[in-house]
């Protein structure tokens, strides 16, 4: 076992001593701190420590990436330094002091959107295999006849089968993988809703119900809206509300779970202890369902509107290559700030209103471009065992979409690979907005990112993979050679050593 004392107690004289911790945690490659002066750090010394793989600041907190024996580490810093560890939950609060207003609320989208994720990628890869079975003609499966016509398209051509046609095999999975895609999708509120009821420590069973209420089946589903003749509702005398589901709307589930979450926290001050559990639930649920549907749910239904038609029309209108490339070029300098979460409601949003997302495919090609640029640093460092030991596993995890070790570990450091993986980001992000390729949805990040993709996608987003692997590796070979280049990294952390 590896004797991680020295380096532990030289990481807590660089951090500034015992005294600047305010709290400390782990997670599976980091230490993660909130520093009470953020200042005290000494970059510089933390990343000459040999069990350092790099540092970065992010979300208020100030990570050290250790690599796989971080709860070594760990334990060991926690003996010298007399800081006990706590929960991620509770470091997240800490780290709120340092972050300004845009942090905090770009902090929030994050932990509102990160349990509900996994179900939304499964949701993803089931859309697209149903696509693969309900929506591929294939000329090997004959001609499709209805009522023994054989089917043309208005030009003529002969229409051909899918899969669903001639199986009853695989057209029972496709409909019963719809019970799954139905519940992710069309229920998306519910898990909304709980999310915010858990991340504000609210009742999450309220959250959940709130949820439910957004889409009930006795509402007029959300997609039947435009061409229902006649919209149900309910007739309380002298006034009526409209009776309309939120069916895979992300603001309305948003702004209905806040509501009902701060209006638990008001009411949980003012009624007394012996009543609370009564009268809370009460007060707070019933006025929050009632508010979602005349306010809010018509409100957030016309802002998700908004958003998303005036980011699709950015991502197909004339200049879209242009969006193409600017979102390409600069969604990793939005990783470091922070704001990329606030991409997670827009996918969504995307999804709900037009079957899909163009914006998804970029985010995982600049996944693909981060990692290209770290395999170029590995063969430049290909004699340094050290520097490998860091770069292969930062590679390997950004190609399979979590970027921030390949990013702050190497890319960052060094400077010109991060440049060389933006500019190649922006070259696939603007073939693939030419070409308006489109995701199911939120899917697996870097390489697997193809399985969410469209069918008809497939080729073209093929080939920006291809770009976004080769470009940051030639141009990260090209900035290395470059003194100009080679020189953007930090002040005094070694520099890549060129291969013979």
């Amino acid at each position: 076992m590896v004797d991680f004392k020295q380096d532990a107690k030289q990481l807590l004289e660089d951090i500034g001593g015992s005294e600047n911790i305010s709290a400390v945690t782990h997670c599976a490659t980091r230490l993660r701190f909130v520093l009470n002066d953020p200042d005290k750090a000494d970059n510089k010394k933390i990343e000459k420590i040999p069990a350092v793989k790099g540092t970065f600041t992010q979300a208020g907190q100030y990570q050290v990436i250790i690599g796989n024996d971080v709860a070594t580490f760990y334990n060991e810093f926690e003996k010298i330094s007399g800081k006990s560890g706590v929960s991620k939950d509770e470091v997240k609060q800490a780290s709120k002091k340092n972050q300004n207003p845009l942090q905090r609320a770009m902090s929030v989208l994050a932990e509102v959107f990160s349990p509900i994720i996994p179900a939304i990628v499964v949701g993803g890869l089931i859309l697209g295999f149903r696509n693969i079975l309900e929506a591929v003609p294939m000329e090997s499966l004959g001609q499709l006849m209805v009522d023994g016509v054989p089917q043309v398209s208005a030009a003529g051509e002969p229409i051909y089968n899918t899969i669903v046609n001639v199986s009853q095999f695989w057209n029972g999975v496709n409909s019963f993988l719809w019970l799954i895609g139905e519940a992710i999708f069309h229920f998306l509120p519910v898990g909304i809703t709980w999310s915010i009821a858990k991340k504000m420590g609210t009742t999450q069973i309220l959250g959940i119900v709130l949820g439910i209420t957004l889409v009930s089946p006795q509402l007029l589903n959300a997609y039947g809206v435009a061409e229902a003749t006649e919209i149900p509702f309910w007739d309380f005398g002298f006034f009526q509300i409209d009776m309309i589901g939120y069916q895979a709307q992300v603001i309305p589930a948003m702004l209905a779970g806040f509501v009902l979450a701060y209006l638990e926290l008001g009411l949980r001050k003012v009624i007394p202890q012996a009543i609370s559990m009564i009268f809370v639930p009460l007060f707070a649920l019933v006025p929050t369902v009632l508010i979602a549907h005349t306010v809010l749910g018509p409100i957030g239904w016309q802002i998700g509107d908004w958003i998303s038609n005036i980011v699709y029309s950015g991502l197909t209108g004339s200049f879209s290559w242009l969006f193409g490339l600017l979102f390409g070029t600069f969604y990793s300098p939005l990783v470091i700030t922070g704001l990329h979460h606030m991409t997670n409601a827009i996918d969504l949003q995307l999804v709900a209103d037009f079957g899909g997302t163009n914006l998804w495919p970029m985010i995982a090609l600049s996944n693909i471009a981060q990692g290209s640029a770290v395999v170029a640093i590995i063969f430049i460092n290909r004699d340094n065992k050290e520097e490998r030991d860091i770069s292969i596993p930062a590679a390997i995890s950004c190609y399979l979409g979590v970027t921030e070790p390949a990013m702050f570990g190497i890319n960052i450091k060094y400077a010109y690979p991060f440049f060389a993986a933006m500019i190649g980001s922006g070259i696939a992000g603007l073939v693939a907005s030419i070409f308006n390729v489109t995701a199911n949805s939120i899917g697996v990040g870097g390489l697997p990112g193809i399985l969410s993709i469209q069918n008809q996608y497939w080729l073209v987003f093929a080939i920006c993979m291809v770009i976004a692997i080769v470009v940051p590796i030639v141009l990260t070979f090209a900035f290395s050679k470059n003194k100009r280049f080679s020189k953007m990294g930090i002040d005094d952390l070694p520099q890549p050593k060129l291969g013979s």
